[in-house]
């Protein structure tokens, strides 16, 4: 019986050295980490900004307004005001009844029904009011000129 005891110790060794083995290895060889590699955060490009006309064109449709009510042009710039309205009007520079503001737009004065003409040439950054002359209280003849 004690051999068969003995002989079940060298198995049962011999079991666990084999184990031991083949559950692990060890090499002596370093290993290299993996580098990092990092995305740059996207580009952004800055919004691009359209720099004001240098002319603008002002309609005053067959229903009596003008339209648009407010345009941006730059230094230097011209307005051109179009009547397509079936009678007269007589745009001028606010305030009425001076038009002092900007007598560049006075340039544009009396205009026939299908008749167009444009304003002098507005060289200082401002607001310039605008209206017709002979109604000054209407508000769709009223507007505003920005040169920046």
């Amino acid at each position: 019986m004690k051999a068969s005891l003995w002989t079940a110790v060298v198995v049962f060794a011999i079991v666990a050295a084999s184990a031991a083995a083949c559950g692990g290895s060890s090499s002596n060889t370093p290993t290299t980490p993996t580098p990092t590699t990092t995305t740059p955060p996207p580009t952004t490009t800055p919004p691009t900004t359209t720099p004001p006309a240098s002319t603008a064109t002002i309609t005053i449709g067959a229903d009596g307004n003008a339209s648009p009510l407010t345009v941006t042009i730059a230094r230097g710039g011209r307005v051109t005001f179009v009547n397509n309205d079936t009678r007269s009007h007589d745009m001028s520079s606010d305030p009425h009844p001076e038009h002092t503001q900007c007598t560049e737009l006075n340039q544009v004065g009396f205009l026939n029904a299908g008749q167009s003409r444009t304003s002098g040439n507005l060289n200082t950054a401002r607001t310039c009011g605008f209206h017709d002359h002979n109604l000054p209280n209407n508000a769709g003849l009223r507007g505003s000129v920005i040169i920046q």
